[in-house]
């Protein structure tokens, strides 16, 4: 096994420098809700209309794209993995995503000129492999949940070579994730609480580095997909259920190795909504602020407005759109 490389605060200004000719700097939007001030991240206008776009294309240009550990990672076969060019040519890429994050790296490859494979589980959104293919990424369906998807370009890239990149799991994924912690730090000081959807937790990962000294990082799970949690209390990653209106982006079984290890020791909070307060806030943010976002996106919100995210001014990540969208 590839040794475990952990990014750190450092790798996250790297990054920032590195994706700032692809990636779009999101504005903040700061609001009062209920007498209380709180500041939006508008993370949904990022390019694909996700976050993901940031750790995709920190990992291609950083040439690190293969399995398993990070900044320290190999290519199959030994040696260390070609960067991609910014002039076409680069080396080929596979992965597997539910969605979001194989529109992010489909997207990042197509811009540059790396050739990529997409595995998607069966029960993937129509809607996001659309998307991916026409970034111009194969797509290739395999299997009922995600982590058969994953298993199986696993195994294309070993066999024939390619660089594989995790959703979440490795080094400069987490890195260009944390990139929008370093934006509202600087956009946003005022924020004292930082509050993020969690899936597998490269982002929640990223933002805990990149935060600000003295911000509390909140991390929001639907109770039906709560991998964090289940980590947290086992001590360690470990397997659980997935089942929540916001499955399609929150929806990992396990927590990353390389995020827990982040995670474990950071000043976290967590929280639990259902799927009823999620719908709720997704419909608030759109009947109040115009803000159109997918559930996953919505649930830090849907934190807040039940009590669950401390702090005098939180910022809370609107980290996705990629749904169809309806308060129907």
């Amino acid at each position: 096994m590839v040794e475990m490389v952990l990014p750190v605060a450092g790798d996250i200004a790297s990054a920032a420098g590195r994706i700032a000719p692809y990636a779009r700097r999101t504005p903040v939007f700061p609001a009062v809700v209920d007498g209380r001030p709180v500041t939006f991240k508008l993370e949904h206008l990022q390019l694909t209309g996700t976050f993901k776009v940031r750790g995709a294309l920190n990992a291609l240009l950083a040439g690190n794209g293969s399995g398993g550990g990070g900044s320290a990672a190999s290519a199959p076969g030994g040696g260390r993995a070609p960067a991609a060019s910014t002039s076409g040519g680069g080396a080929p890429v596979v992965s597997a995503s539910g969605g979001n994050h194989g529109l992010g790296v489909a997207t990042a490859a197509a811009r540059l000129g790396v050739p990529a494979t997409i595995y998607v589980p069966e029960n993937a959104p129509p809607d996001k492999t659309a998307r991916i293919a026409s970034s111009g990424a194969t797509v290739v369906h395999h299997g009922q949940r995600y982590a058969e998807a994953d298993a199986a370009a696993r195994a294309h890239a070993d066999r024939d070579g390619l660089r594989y990149l995790p959703a979440y799991d490795h080094a400069d994924v987490v890195a260009g994730q944390g990139t929008v912690g370093r934006e509202i730090a600087m956009q946003a000081p005022e924020c004292d609480t930082v509050a993020v959807a969690v899936g597998g937790g490269g982002l929640i990962a990223g933002l805990a580095l990149a935060s600000a000294p003295g911000t509390t990082v909140v991390g929001v799970e639907p109770e039906g997909c709560a991998c964090l949690h289940a980590a947290m209390a086992a001590g360690e990653p470990v397997d659980s259920p997935v089942d929540s209106v916001a499955s399609s982006a929150l929806g990992a079984t396990r927590v990353g190795r390389i995020p827990y290890a982040i995670l474990r020791d950071a000043d976290l909070h967590l929280a639990l909504v259902d799927d009823a307060q999620i719908l709720a806030a997704r419909d608030r943010l759109w009947d109040e602020f115009r803000l159109a976002v997918e559930p996953a996106a919505a649930a830090p919100f849907a934190a807040w407005q039940a009590g669950l995210v401390p702090g005098d001014h939180p910022c809370i990540v609107l980290c996705g759109a990629n749904a169809p969208w309806s308060t129907a």
